[in-house]
């Protein structure tokens, strides 16, 4: 409504349905949606943390702890709660883990804005502020950064430890830890951008891990977890397309095709008339002329086993069974490529181009085998293999699930280490070291934007706090306690002025005792890119949630 002058009546700008909420009230509600996200998953936070049952319209069940996926299922109303759920699945696809301390830590920021609003500060400026504080934040990282060497199995078992210890399958650790190391190590390899001649440098060499395509998870139900393992090479499921095939090769010879071995048909209709009765035999024998030169042209190669993405037709089925070679038919494209990369082959598309070089050599044992009442083939025992399979056996599909889940957060976490080897404290302890050194920081800094510059330090503490909520031990002595721990660290620090450096602090808090522990001690590392990538996440959506001050919502006349 516009303002009125003398003797007009209101003026109404909007469409009367419109609902509009301005200002204060605007920011309020964003801050109660927020909360109200970050209070669904809060309790999934840490190794004693509990699991959401969630179910969606179709009556299909989900149960897991995992932030991303819970938040993904939820359905949600509030335009601020759904920009929030979007951070998750950022965090997710940008590093693979920490999405439920993204929304909690998101979540805290706003709830400590609320009395700065309250107080008439602009959102401006406590954005200003956030924005100190989060420079800063990261030098403090940066400081507590500890440089990792990735062949360090026993530092990096650890490390995906401390991922995996908070999730469903921390029973089976470490067969799980063991899994993650083996695929994402399998699948690493430099980058074809480095040059040649350039001396190797672990930090400079960017390294290339693309666990989406080259580390397939097969999940087989029935069997045991313990028997879940990382195959030296490939496996899919598929049967030989002639039941006299051999079904068991030493060192096999394999060749993959994706072109058809039947003969070709006319794209579109085509009709072929035919007058002489000797016609329609020629007409036959120049396709099956077609089917052999194919067949002959592969054969020639001596290869044991053929595969191809599209169809292999009955009669070069049995030129193959007379040659006593293998065919596979009908493979998925990214079947193939793993199965490229882990043999060596080259991915041929016509017959006639084959080289000895396109044959993949590597593979050290090919193999049928029966699991439940399907047939798979192994392809093992590959020399320096570049993919691999993960085969996951579990009780039940919902078990699968969440396993898969959690292999893929343990991978992701494995990967972010290989891009950027340098590794956080966790348990709380990184959080806690941020806290206090933004506290300490927020003295110097000058004005209005101090509040705000402090509230980012408190809102950290919020980690270690429902850390020690999950465990159900006292939450303000704990807390009050692991703070002394930092000040009197910062203290000690300060005192020091011959300009020695003391290393990081690294107390956090034990998420299975809720005792305060030294990291170091009990080996609790997280990714730096990780832990940094969600400050970051947090601190940015804060403040973009911030800066709305306007929600009109109402549709539109079709």
């Amino acid at each position: 409504m516009a303002g009125m002058p003398p003797g007009m009546g209101p003026i109404m700008v909007l469409n009367a349905k419109t609902q509009r909420q301005t200002g204060r009230q605007a920011q309020l509600g964003n801050i109660q949606a927020a909360r109200a996200v970050a209070d669904i998953i809060r309790t999934t936070l840490g190794p004693r943390s509990m699991l959401k049952m969630l179910l969606d319209p179709m009556g299909g069940v989900v149960i897991t702890n995992d932030g991303n996926c819970i938040l993904r299922e939820v359905d949600v109303s509030h335009p601020t709660a759904k920009s929030m759920i979007e951070l998750s699945r950022a965090q997710d696809e940008e590093v693979g883990d920490g999405t439920t301390s993204v929304i909690i830590l998101a979540g805290e920021m706003l709830i400590l804005a609320e009395p700065h609003l309250r107080g008439n500060v602009h959102p401006t400026v406590i954005v200003q502020g956030y924005n100190l504080a989060l420079q800063e934040a990261l030098r403090i990282c940066e400081r507590q950064a500890l440089v990792v060497d990735v062949h360090d199995t026993d530092r990096m078992k650890k490390l995906v430890q401390s991922c995996i210890g908070t999730k469903f399958s921390s029973r089976w650790n470490d067969i799980m830890v063991d899994m993650a190391l083996q695929a994402v190590l399998t699948v690493a390899r430099t980058s074809s951008s480095n040059s040649e001649s350039s001396p190797y440098n672990p930090y400079t060499h960017k390294m290339e891990v693309d666990i989406k395509r080259y580390a397939k998870v097969e999940k087989v139900p029935g069997g045991e977890i313990h028997e879940s393992r990382v195959l030296k090479g490939v496996m899919f499921n598929k049967d030989v397309t002639h039941s006299k095939m051999r079904r068991k090769i030493e060192n096999p010879r394999i060749l993959l095709l994706d072109s058809p071995l039947e003969y070709k048909k006319g794209e579109s209709q085509t009709s072929v008339e035919i007058t002489d009765s000797e016609d329609w035999n020629t007409m036959l024998r120049m396709e099956e002329e077609y089917v052999e030169n194919m067949c002959m042209e592969i054969i020639a190669f001596k290869p044991d086993i053929v595969i191809t993405e599209k169809g292999v037709s009955d009669l070069a089925q049995h030129f193959f069974t007379k040659a006593n070679i293998t065919a596979f038919r009908r493979l998925r494209k990214t079947d193939n490529n793993r199965l490229a990369r882990a043999t060596g082959a080259t991915i041929v598309s016509r017959t006639d181009e084959i080289q000895e070089s396109d044959i993949g050599t590597r593979c050290g044992l090919f193999e049928m085998r029966k699991i439940g009442d399907e047939y798979f083939a192994f392809f093992e025992e590959c020399e320096d293999p570049k993919a691999c399979t993960i085969l996951l056996r579990g009780g039940s599909k919902d078990v699968l699930n969440e396993i898969e889940r959690n292999l893929s957060d343990a991978m992701q976490v494995v990967r972010n280490v290989v891009y950027n080897p340098k590794l956080l404290p966790g348990g709380g302890a990184t959080e806690m070291a941020v806290a206090m050194g933004l506290r300490r920081a927020g003295l110097k800094v000058e004005g209005v934007q101090q509040g705000p510059f402090q509230s980012v330090g408190e809102a950290m503490e919020v980690i270690p706090r429902t850390l020690a909520q999950n465990c159900g031990v006292s939450v303000i002595r704990t807390v009050t306690e692991l703070r002394a721990k930092h000040a009197a660290f910062y203290d000690k620090a300060e005192s020091k002025t011959d300009g020695e450096d003391m290393g990081p602090c690294n107390w956090g808090i034990d998420g299975k005792t809720g005792k305060l522990v030294d990291m170091e001690e009990l080996g609790i590392w997280e990714p730096f890119s990780v832990k940094v990538q969600t400050i970051k996440t947090a601190v940015e959506s804060a403040c973009m949630i911030l800066r709305i001050d306007d929600i009109v919502s109402g549709s539109k006349k079709k």
